[in-house]
């Protein structure tokens, strides 16, 4: 059984208003921005997504990993923030934050981790 968890994260990120105040819009992009110029945004991909559960020769459940990175020309603190409350609401918890800055491009990363188990409703 997989579940399909990326409509429903992006749509409950774009649902946060004061996070698409902080970030200036709706820029909350699956795997890549359109516009590598665009900042503040936020990106975000599965890590796993596996069966977790089983009965009758069937999984019933699924254990859903997703990064959502942060991409800042300055502080990503406040953001994180507004992603945690948005996580947390969707039943996810937090299992990692790393703060990053990327040389290259002289931005600020903040990578954060969710988890959740997910089951099949009937």
């Amino acid at each position: 059984m997989i579940i399909d968890i990326k409509t429903e994260i992006r749509q409950a990120l774009l649902n946060n208003a004061a996070l698409v105040s902080l970030l200036g819009g709706p820029r909350v992009y699956q795997l890549a921005a359109p516009r590598a110029d665009e900042y503040p945004r936020i990106t975000f991909f599965e890590v796993t997504n596996y069966d977790s559960e089983f009965a009758d020769d069937g999984a019933y459940a699924s254990d859903v990993t997703v990064q959502i990175d942060v991409w800042a020309k300055d502080s990503t603190s406040t953001i994180a923030a507004e992603i945690d409350v948005t996580m947390k609401g969707l039943g996810y918890f937090r299992t990692s934050g790393a703060d990053l800055y990327e040389d290259d491009t002289k931005v600020y990363h903040k990578a954060l981790r969710y988890r959740t188990q997910i089951q099949e409703v009937e």
